[in-house]
């Protein structure tokens, strides 16, 4: 497997655009569209908060009910949720304007908004821009970096990877981008996340790889505990690159599976470390725990604890508050078996063991903890299964751009 340049339009068959639209921001790229130039065998995962957006009801249909998708239209300022049958006819009419313009089915067509919740669409405007990105799509890497820039809300920076691999003797390629800053404790499968692959696959199989990648890549992130209304997470796959099409386990399965975990954890690793006033990606790896669902439970609950999340950020080496977070969890062991090591590029420092604090170094500590990306490793001792999850600080710019969303 090789990461290569772009994202959305690195694999074959794939064009993307990203144009202003002024449907709530001014002076920047607000609407996004993917589009294949062949229809598209589809898979999604979609919050499981119980209010959810427009967009996530009209995707999930599309992706259970439609016989192909070919595009994807995305708009970024108003996120389109709690609109009851307005904003449900908002989507109808982006994917009828799409269909005409591009020349496919209406219900070939996905739609995502994110942004504030409660406000309407202004369909007027989001037609236009529809106009605009059919008139603008193409497959260079740029159009695709405008597209990531465009679904972008307090994101700093676009997120976009791609890859490529071997399946069946052919070189296939798999590309991404998302957004996410705040809101983000994604429990589907505000994030959105868009992948394009030309690898031919069924569409059995592309779900099931799908559902099955989430739970270790984006259900493992959290910026503030906030599960979005409108988190979304698509998969489109053209077949372009006419591998032996893929409609079981086995050794094609298992490379596309790799390829997919790789893309999805780069982009929820970005996703965590781009938090609303973040300053440091936060990582917790569990190891020697006693089941993998445990794993799991132990290290969402430590970069989930706010009180954490702020030692970070002060560059404390407060263990106290990653014990309690382990703790509370709701996994059970024993707290004199659990050893607790901080480390990053600057090092690594055992804390806590048998018990009790280790004789450690807070000047040593307070260094390891000032990088960019701070690791915390907790061994339970306790098995062989293990766990990674990803995080931010908590910083005084959290609040900030919370209490000023709005305006």
């Amino acid at each position: 497997m090789k990461q290569i340049q772009g994202g959305i339009t690195a694999a074959k068959g794939f064009q993307a655009a990203g144009v202003e639209a002024a449907i709530k921001y001014r002076n920047r790229k607000d609407m996004a569209l993917i589009y294949s130039q062949v229809p598209c065998t589809a898979a999604g995962t979609f919050t499981t908060n119980v209010v959810k957006a427009a967009p996530v009801l009209w995707d999930q249909r599309i992706v259970r009910e439609s016989p192909y998708v070919q595009a994807v239209v995305v708009n970024s300022g108003i996120a389109n949720a709690c609109t009851g049958k307005e904003g449900l006819d908002c989507c109808a009419a982006e994917s009828r304007c799409a269909g005409e313009l591009l020349g496919i089915p209406a219900d070939s067509v996905l739609v995502a908004s994110t942004g504030v919740i409660g406000m309407q669409i202004p369909v007027d405007k989001i037609t236009a821009g529809i106009g605009r990105l059919a008139a603008a799509k193409s497959d260079s890497p740029e159009a695709g970096t405008d597209a990531a820039k465009a679904i972008m809300t307090t994101d700093t920076v676009e997120k976009q990877i791609a890859v490529t691999f071997e399946i069946s003797g052919k070189t296939v390629t798999l590309g991404g981008m998302c957004k996410g800053s705040g809101m983000i404790h994604p429990n589907m499968c505000t994030m959105l996340g868009f992948l394009t692959t030309d690898v031919k696959i069924s569409r059995q199989m592309l779900q099931k790889a799908l559902s099955a990648d989430v739970v270790d890549s984006f259900n493992m992130i959290s910026v503030d505990g906030d599960t979005s209304t409108n988190d979304t997470l698509l998969l489109l796959a053209n077949g372009l690159a006419e591998n032996e099409e893929i409609t079981s386990e086995g050794k094609d399965y298992d490379s596309f599976c790799e390829a997919l975990h790789y893309v999805t954890t780069y982009l929820a690793k970005k996703m965590a470390g781009d938090g609303e006033g973040a300053t440091a990606l936060f990582e917790t790896k569990v190891i020697g725990a006693a089941s993998k669902e445990d794993a799991r439970t132990l290290a969402k609950s430590v970069i989930c604890s706010s009180l954490t999340k702020a030692a970070i950020f002060g560059h404390d080496a407060n263990w106290g508050r990653i014990l309690c977070a382990l703790g509370y969890s709701g996994a059970q062991f024993d707290p004199e078996n659990v050893d607790l090591y901080f480390q990053s590029v600057s090092g690594k420092i055992h804390i806590y063991g048998k018990g009790v604090a280790c004789d450690y170094s807070e000047e040593e500590a307070t260094k390891i903890l000032s990088d960019p990306e701070v690791t915390v490793l907790v061994d339970m001792h306790m098995g062989e299964q293990e766990a990674t999850a990803w995080g931010c600080d908590l910083s005084y710019d959290y609040v900030k751009i919370n209490a000023d969303y709005r305006s």
